[in-house]
């Protein structure tokens, strides 16, 4: 018996973006909605709204302090809420919190038996600290369903698997004295690549030294290079026994991306969306979400979206 994949849409979540000549426009949910119906998906994908997360959710991950601030500066309107990367608009407190809350309402209906696979393009903003904004991210919604999960739900081992092309420090040091966060993160080498951390060496500390797996590429790095890599992350997932896995699937890891450098096609997006699928049936009762994350070539961010989609319909 098929189930049902749910895939999230609208103006709420649309909304998340900087405007032009931002990399991060509001362009980016469109773009890729329209290749997705492109696809003809069969069986067909069942369509859901956004929600926004309450104070008490974004609280779950990130301090109160910064929420504040969060909060004052998009009423005012200007100004930066990191180092200049991430402007403080008019609403962005909204449209970030319809990004946490779309993540956590696909979450619950995973949970709650609705499916086992759901998609939420604009999401999977993985640099945001809990204390600050980062790298065109306000909130880590990532991190505020892992603790979500834990709390809300009871679960207790939650997989976070990245495949962007940067780093996943904000979901990274959030957790990484965790032994029990299950962290794995194919990216760019820091060396080369913004916010310059994840070397292999960072495993993890203190009792959770050991438990984390960082694989940094080298700028040019094909799918070849990342089925390598891929391998080592099936292997630590697959002995790590999640209840929960979280999919960061950034499209700036494919060639063509305006300010990366490895070399990805959208093959390596399906690919690690199938095996997943495999996982997740095996250890999660077929609990698994995948999140857009970055990419600034929309041509890339639609077909790479849409083939993690399509995997997730495939192994329906």
């Amino acid at each position: 018996m098929s189930h049902p994949v749910l895939v999230y849409k609208g103006k709420e979540i649309a909304a998340y973006g900087f405007g032009d000549p931002h990399p991060f426009g509001t362009d980016r949910h469109d773009v890729f909605h329209r290749e997705l119906a492109a696809a003809e998906l069969d069986p067909p994908i069942r369509y859901m709204r956004p929600r926004r997360a309450s104070v008490d959710e974004l609280l779950l991950f990130h301090t109160p302090e910064y929420i504040d601030r969060v909060s004052r500066m998009s009423r005012e309107g200007r100004g930066y809420l990191d180092d200049g990367d991430t402007p403080a608009l008019p609403g962005i407190f909204d449209a970030a919190s319809d990004v946490v809350g779309t993540t956590l309402a696909a979450v619950d209906a995973v949970m709650h038996g609705e499916a086992k696979r759901a998609f939420v393009p604009i999401a999977g903003l993985h640099h945001a600290a809990r204390d600050r904004a980062a790298g065109f991210c306000v909130f880590n919604d990532c991190g505020v369903a892992a603790e979500y999960l834990r709390r809300r739900h009871g679960l207790s081992r939650v997989a976070y698997v990245d495949i962007d092309a940067h780093h996943g420090d904000g979901v990274f040091y959030g957790f990484v004295d965790d032994p029990d966060f299950i962290f794995a993160d194919i990216h760019e080498d820091g060396r080369y690549l913004y916010p310059g951390t994840g070397a292999a060496e960072e495993t993890g500390t203190g009792r959770a030294l050991g438990t984390k797996l960082n694989v940094p590429l080298a700028p040019g790095a094909d799918d070849a290079e990342f089925r390598m890599a891929w391998r080592q992350v099936e292997a630590y997932l697959d002995a790590a026994g999640p209840e929960f896995i979280l999919f960061q699937c950034g499209a700036d890891s494919l060639e063509g991306d305006p300010i990366t450098h490895l070399c990805f096609t959208e093959q390596a997006h399906a690919d690690a969306a199938a095996t997943l699928c495999r996982l997740a049936d095996k250890h999660c009762e077929g609990r698994l979400v995948g999140t857009g994350g970055g990419g600034y070539n929309r041509q890339n961010i639609a077909r790479a979206w849409t083939r993690v989609v399509q995997a997730f319909v495939e192994a329906a």
